[in-house]
């Protein structure tokens, strides 16, 4: 595909925004009342950072990138 620079910033950006909710929602399931937030971060960013390696490794097997 020969999409322009804008088009290919914006999909990479609406690729951000699924993953942070995605790490949002994985940390807020993994914490426990009364336990220290640090893991259920942790946890979340790992899960940001796997979602995002997915979505873009998805758009470049589609040919986006």
């Amino acid at each position: 595909m020969n999409l322009s620079f804008g088009v290919k910033a914006l999909i990479v950006i609406i690729c951000a925004l699924v993953s942070v909710i995605t790490g949002m929602v994985a940390g807020l399931l993994n914490h426990d009342p009364g336990t220290p937030k640090r893991k259920s971060v942790i946890f979340g960013g790992g899960v940001f950072g796997g979602c995002m390696i997915l979505c873009v490794t998805v758009l470049t097997s589609l040919g986006v990138f």
